[in-house]
């Protein structure tokens, strides 16, 4: 069983040094799936680049044309294919075109953020245990169908909880099911709209995403 420490943002000796110390291990092999501007995406190859995750990211998946996802990956030379479901027809489909890119460049790990699309059995079962997501609230709070982007943050003001925050965990074959990995919490102020705590939530998600990642191109989470 995995222990997930709470990070409180207030706790600057928790999340002030992010860098990771030099290991032995052979580099991974990541690929990104991304659904939108890409920002969490850009932590991960921040992390890649200042030598906290010992690893590249060789691929980057999206599944919409014209998002600003696609143009960092262009910024840093890393290949990117897009797959529509209009184009494949069915989830299952265009799963099986995306797990033979995957296989080309011999993927270790797949870092799902901000990719709003159903991730089927096909790539799972091929990636048990070596398929994450971030989500933007402290689950089992304010997740699973339907609680994606703004939505979960209305949620969480609309609660009245004092706390949310953001959580990476497996991917299994359920909506925001699988085991978590690590989670940060974030006061709730009193005057918080969802967009404000969207961009509180966010900033930490830029932190622990990729402290996960390193963890995990460390081979410390199994």
């Amino acid at each position: 069983m995995i222990k997930f420490p709470f990070y409180d943002e207030e706790d600057d000796e928790l999340l002030e040094d992010v860098r990771e110390p030099e290991v032995l291990c052979p580099k991974k092999n990541i690929a990104i799936f991304a659904s939108g501007s890409g920002t969490d995406m850009q932590s991960v190859i921040d992390g890649v680049k200042s030598g906290q995750i010992n690893g590249r990211v060789r691929l980057v998946v999206t599944n919409k044309t014209g998002i600003f996802a696609i143009n960092r990956a262009r910024r840093d030379a890393i290949p990117c294919k897009t797959f529509t479901l209009k184009e494949y027809g069915d989830h299952e489909t265009r799963d099986k075109a995306i797990l033979e890119e995957l296989k080309k460049y011999e993927i270790d790990l797949i870092v799902l953020a901000g990719y709003l699309s159903i991730v089927t059995p096909v790539i799972i079962n091929e990636y048990e245990r070596r398929i994450i997501n971030v989500h933007p609230s402290l689950i089992p709070k304010h997740c699973g169908i339907g609680y994606y982007g703004m939505k979960v943050h209305q949620s969480v003001i609309k609660s009245g909880d004092r706390y949310s925050g953001c959580t990476v965990h497996f991917v299994d074959s359920g909506a925001d099911t699988g085991e978590i990995i690590e989670q940060v919490r974030v006061r709730v102020a009193i005057n918080d709209t969802a967009e404000s705590l969207q961009k509180k939530v966010l900033e930490q998600e830029h932190i622990l995403l990729p402290k996960v990642v390193a963890k995990l191109c460390r081979e410390e989470i199994k």
